[in-house]
């Protein structure tokens, strides 16, 4: 599967927190899960079996809440069992059908 999820604090107690601090602390969590992972500017991609992913996404989610009494999660799954590599071979899909239409 494939899990896009974007987790954020929706309130900072601590003045001299950032937003960007509590983020980036859920984004070390995903990349040293060792699962296929990228990261953009509104989502964090996760693939894996659904108990890894999930799991990840749990420990992320903590990691902000260490920073802040309240959360924000947004997730959205792409359920595919017997799939993998998808991370990247759906991009993939999707240029070579842009350089087809360029030719």
């Amino acid at each position: 599967m494939i899990v896009a999820f974007s987790v954020a604090p929706t309130e900072v107690p601590n003045a001299q927190a950032e937003m960007s601090e509590a983020v980036a602390a859920a984004i070390k969590i995903v990349r040293e899960s060792g699962l296929p992972n990228e990261t953009n500017a509104m989502f964090t991609l996760i693939e894996g079996e659904w108990d890894e992913v999930m799991s990840v996404v749990k420990c992320a989610t903590e990691a902000v809440l260490a920073v802040s009494p309240r959360v924000g999660l947004v997730l959205k799954a792409d359920i595919r069992p017997g799939y993998t590599g998808q991370l990247r071979a759906k991009v993939e899909s999707v240029e070579r059908h842009l350089a087809e239409s360029d030719s």
